[in-house]
C-alpha cells in the first residue's frame, strides 16, 4: 500500500478550534489555574500557553446535546485528564496524554470528537470517518463504542466498531452506508483498508488510545500503514499509559507539534487505592495457594485471575467449577460472541470470578472489581500495573494478590520498586530475592512457605 502523496492533492481546510472558554475559565488567576493543575497532578511535560482546564461541567460550553447526557449519567466534575483534555482537544491542538487505566480519558477524547464531527459538512455515501480510533483489542473497541453511542444518541452521529473475530460483511456494511466515527483494531482495520472498502480523506480526527499497549502488541507498521492514509493536516490525540521511546517516537514522528500532558506521577505507579499482597512460593504451590485464597475471599465480590496461558485459563476454570465457584475465562482462542457474553456476565454479576490471559488486561472496564490475582506473574512491572489496576477504580478500594515464583526473580527488584512508590508493605522474602539479583537463596529456604504449604495440590 503506497502512502499518499498530499502533496499534489488540494485539501479543503477544515475548522478544528471549537473552544469557547467561559469568562470564569477565560479571566481565571493564573495562579489558581497551577493550583488547581498541582492539586489534581496535571503536570505539562511540553507545550506552554495552554488554554487553562475545564473544572466543572456548566464551564464547559458543552452543546446541550452533550450536556443531556452527562447530566444523565450523573456526573459531577470532570476528571483531571477530562479538565485538562477537553480545553486541548476542543482547541485542535495536538495532544499527547499519558494517565493511569480509568482516568477517564475515553471521554477526554470522545466528547470533542462529537463536536468537532458535528461542525464539518455532512458525510456522503462512500466517504470515509471524520473521527478514526485506534484501540490495541476488541474488547477496548467496544467498550469505547458503547460510550459513543450513549454521547451520539442525541446527535445523530453514527459509529461503527471494526475489529477481528467477527464476520467483516456488517463492518463493511457500515462503512459503506457512512459512520462519521469509526474505531478500529488495527489488524482488521488494514484488512478492510486493503480490500478498498474504506478511506480517510475526510479523517481529520484521529485518536489512538493505550498506544504503548498497541506498540507492545507489534502493530507499529499497521498504525504507521494506516497514518500514511490520513491528512497531514488532522488534530491528533495519543492516549498512553506509560511513555517508553517507542511512544515517544511515533509521537515525533505523527504530531510534529504537540503538548504533552501527565496526570499523576512521573514515574510508573500503582494506584495507591490498591493493597497489594505478594506471596513467594513454588510453581508447583500455586494451586493450592489459589485455591486458600478464594477460600478466604468468597465468591461474592468480583474477582479476575490473571494468567500467562490459554490452556492455563481453561485448565483453572473447570477446576474451579468443579469446586463450585462461578468460573469463566476468556482468551484469544475463544470466539467473539462467547467472549462478549462472558464479559456480559461478569459486567452484570452472573458470574463473579473471570480467569484471563492479559487480553483483558487494558480492555476490561468494569469499576467494581474487588479483587486481582496474579496467578501468572506477568512479562514487566508495566504490565503488572495494568492488571492490578483493575480494581480500586473510581476511587473504591481494591485488592491485588501476587503469587511470585523462582522464574519470576529477574523481576523483583522492579516490583518492590513499585510496591515501595505505593507505600505497600514489602514481602521481606522479595526484598531478599531483589537484593541477590533474581536467585532464591536456595529452594529448602522459600519452599512450603506462605498460604498452602507445600505436598498435594488440592486441585
Amino acid at each position: 500500500m503506497k502512502s499518499v502523496q498530499w502533496s499534489s492533492y488540494e485539501l479543503t481546510p477544515f475548522e478544528k478550534n471549537f473552544y469557547n472558554p467561559h469568562p470564569n475559565i477565560a479571566n481565571a488567576d493564573p495562579r489558581e489555574v497551577e493550583r488547581f493543575r498541582t492539586e489534581k497532578e496535571i503536570s505539562i511535560q511540553r507545550g506552554s500557553n495552554l488554554p487553562p482546564p475545564i473544572t466543572n461541567f456548566e464551564e464547559a460550553n458543552f452543546p446541550d446535546y452533550v450536556m443531556r447526557e452527562v447530566k444523565r449519567k450523573g456526573f459531577e466534575f470532570p476528571t483531571p485528564i477530562q479538565a485538562q483534555g477537553w480545553s486541548l482537544a476542543l482547541s485542535g491542538i495536538n495532544t499527547v496524554g499519558i494517565a493511569q487505566t480509568g482516568s477517564g480519558k475515553t471521554l477526554a477524547y470522545l466528547l470533542p470528537g462529537v463536536i468537532h464531527v458535528n461542525a464539518q459538512r455532512h458525510l456522503e455515501r462512500g466517504e470515509g470517518p471524520i473521527v478514526l480510533c485506534l484501540a490495541p483489542t476488541r474488547e477496548l473497541a467496544q467498550q469505547i463504542q458503547e460510550e459513543c453511542r450513549e454521547f451520539c444518541k442525541s446527535s445523530k452521529v453514527r459509529s461503527t466498531c471494526i475489529f477481528g473475530g467477527a464476520p467483516k460483511g456488517p463492518q463493511i456494511r457500515d462503512i459503506e452506508n457512512g459512520c462519521e466515527i469509526v474505531i478500529a483494531t488495527p489488524g482488521r482495520l488494514i484488512d478492510i483498508l486493503e480490500m478498498n472498502k474504506i478511506n480517510f480523506r475526510r479523517t481529520t480526527y484521529l485518536v489512538l488510545d493505550e498506544a504503548d499497549r498497541m506498540l507492545d502488541m507489534g502493530f507499529e507498521p499497521q498504525i504507521r500503514k494506516i497514518i500514511s492514509q490520513i491528512r497531514p493536516d488532522r488534530q491528533v490525540l495519543m492516549w498512553s499509559a506509560t511513555w517508553p521511546k517507542e511512544v515517544r517516537k511515533l509521537a515525533e514522528d505523527f504530531l510534529q507539534d504537540y503538548v504533552h500532558i501527565n496526570i499523576g506521577s512521573l514515574a510508573l505507579s500503582a494506584n495507591h487505592n490498591i493493597l497489594q499482597v505478594v506471596d513467594i512460593c513454588d510453581e508447583h504451590e500455586k494451586e493450592n495457594k489459589l485455591a486458600r485464597l478464594l477460600e478466604e475471599i468468597g465468591s461474592t465480590d468480583k474477582t479476575l485471575v490473571f494468567v500467562e496461558t490459554k490452556r492455563k485459563a481453561d485448565e483453572l476454570t473447570r477446576l474451579m467449577r468443579r469446586d463450585g465457584y462461578p468460573a469463566m475465562c476468556i482468551h484469544g482462542d475463544k470466539q467473539q460472541r462467547e467472549r462478549e457474553w462472558v464479559l456480559g456476565e461478569f459486567k452484570s454479576g452472573g458470574t463473579t470470578i473471570l480467569v484471563a490471559t492479559d487480553v483483558a488486561a487494558r480492555g476490561l472496564h468494569v469499576d467494581d472489581i474487588k479483587f486481582v490475582i496474579n496467578y501468572d506473574y506477568p512479562n514487566n512491572s508495566e504490565d503488572y500495573i495494568h492488571r492490578i489496576g483493575r480494581t480500586g477504580r473510581k476511587d473504591n478500594k481494591g485488592t491485588a494478590y501476587t503469587l511470585f515464583t523462582r522464574k519470576n526473580g529477574q523481576k523483583a527488584r522492579d516490583l518492590v520498586e513499585v510496591l515501595q512508590e505505593a507505600k505497600q508493605v514489602v514481602n521481606p522474602k522479595l526484598l531478599e530475592l531483589a537484593q541477590c539479583g533474581g536467585g532464591f537463596g536456595g529452594r529448602q529456604r522459600y519452599g512450603g512457605g506462605g498460604r498452602g504449604g507445600g505436598g498435594r495440590s488440592r486441585w
